[in-house]
């Protein structure tokens, strides 16, 4: 075990010394696809409850899509489908972009977690009492002022306690292409296969329990007004 670590402490937390590898790669992945997720997701959301079948409908054709197949097969179609795809290659960005594993599974990851939290931004708008809409309106807000003022600020709030379940969910799929795979490495080269994969779960186990933590703090500060009065 303590040979292990120390000959692959530096796969495991940051770099090969030429990459990121590991832990470095897993939060790398995990706050770019989370954060593009979300703001992606914000408008969407939006859309996805809008009163006009041609608005809403689109996006939820995306969810649908998204939410209803696995990651992996989403992985591979990012990467090998779309590049295997002539007119995609014939453009020069497009087959730049296609043509790096990391950009595909960026896209991926950014994809699905939108996906996912697009729903959850939704079922929080819906959830909104209409008491505190009639009460904006009554103050003169209406259009845009009143989803930046109210809407968004009160179903962001409403949203954490699920929200925080997707980007544990996020964390757990980043790995495939980290962690994971230097523990898979630790274990061929060393046959330590138990110590190899303990240490990968300990890690995201770590991490796990970071962001529950944070999400925790989050909630109290921030749905305090949801409790029961005092």
């Amino acid at each position: 075990m303590i040979e292990l670590i120390a000959e692959y402490w530096k796969p495991f937390l940051f770099s090969d010394g030429e990459t990121l590898t590991g832990l470095a790669m897993t939060l790398w992945l995990l706050v770019a696809s989370i954060a593009m997720g979300f703001f992606l997701s914000l408008p969407l959301a939006i859309m996805r409850t809008s009163r006009w079948a041609l608005v809403r409908w689109p996006v939820q054709l995306f969810t649908y899509v998204f939410r209803g197949t696995p990651l992996y097969i989403q992985l591979l179609i990012c990467y090998s489908g779309i590049y295997g795809i002539a007119a995609v290659r014939s453009q020069p960005l497009l087959e730049a972009f296609f043509r790096d594993a990391m950009n595909c599974t960026l896209l991926a990851f950014t994809l699905n977690t939108c996906a996912y939290t697009v729903e959850i931004f939704a079922g929080a708008i819906r959830s909104i009492p209409y008491g505190e809409i009639e009460a904006a309106h009554a103050y003169g807000l209406s259009g845009w002022r009143l989803y930046l003022q109210l809407i968004l600020p009160s179903a962001l709030r409403r949203a954490l306690p699920y929200y925080s379940n997707e980007v544990i969910l996020m964390l757990h799929a980043t790995s495939v292409p980290d962690i994971l795979k230097i523990a898979r490495d630790a274990n061929a080269a060393t046959f330590m296969t138990f110590q190899a994969f303990g240490i990968a779960g300990l890690l995201y186990l770590a991490l796990s329990f970071g962001l529950v933590w944070a999400f925790r703090i989050a909630e109290k500060r921030w749905l305090s007004f949801l409790g029961p009065a005092h």
